[in-house]
């Protein structure tokens, strides 16, 4: 048990360091993609290079092939190995309450006011200022790789940093991964994406799906 106001940077180090992330020789891959959403269906194909830039091609719709292009941008951005002391070393931590979701960490130096929580070295909780925005992700469960964990079921919600005003329905994401080659990378196969009503906009679901998947 860390105790509240004490250091907890080597705790968050081991979280850290067991997110699933690709080798650095990672070369890329390419397979089909299929938006569903309702009756609709939009297909095209895409391919991720080794330099983490996706390309998408042959969808219809220029919206959806956006979204495409979105969700394997995000998909590599979480992918990139970078060491702990890269990203956090200009960063404190310091040991906050202790729930169900695991222990608060609090975030001083370069990222003072983003939190986490971390629970058998697992991030579960993510609260950072990104953009001039606020981002709450909540991490409910997770595939194991063998090789560092992948987040499974999460939510996340945006809101106003200042007067904490929400910025858009909550969306709920239900992430499949599965290796793409035999003894391959790991990478996103499905994603579901509820998102909540709010003010005007209706409740919506939408599925992506990334097949017949090959190394490149």
């Amino acid at each position: 048990m860390i105790a509240p106001g004490s250091d907890c940077r080597d705790a968050f180090r081991a979280a850290y360091q067991n997110r699933y992330t690709w080798d650095p020789g990672f070369a890329g891959y390419s397979g089909r993609c299929i938006w569903l959403q309702g009756d609709r269906s939009v297909e095209g194909t895409f391919s991720v290079g080794a330099d983490l830039k996706a390309k998408v091609e042959g969808v219809s719709d220029a919206e959806v092939e956006k979204a495409f292009a979105s969700q394997l941008w995000e998909v590599c951005i979480h992918r990139v190995r970078r060491t702990f002391e890269q990203t956090h070393s200009e960063n404190t931590f310091t040991a906050g309450d202790c729930t169900d979701e695991g222990l608060e960490v609090i975030i001083g130096g370069k990222g003072q006011g983003d939190k986490y929580r971390i629970k058998n070295d697992v991030v579960t909780m993510v609260h950072r200022h990104i953009h001039g925005t606020v981002v709450s992700i909540h991490t409910e469960s997770t595939t194991d790789t063998g090789d560092g964990y992948l987040s499974h079921s999460y939510t996340s919600q945006y809101a106003d940093p200042a007067s904490g005003e929400l910025r858009g329905g909550m969306n709920r994401f239900t992430d499949t991964f599965a290796p793409v080659s035999e003894g391959g990378a790991w990478v996103l196969s499905e994603r579901i994406i509820r998102t909540d009503a709010c003010a005007d906009s209706p409740a919506s679901e939408q599925t992506f799906r990334f097949i017949d998947l090959t190394s490149a």
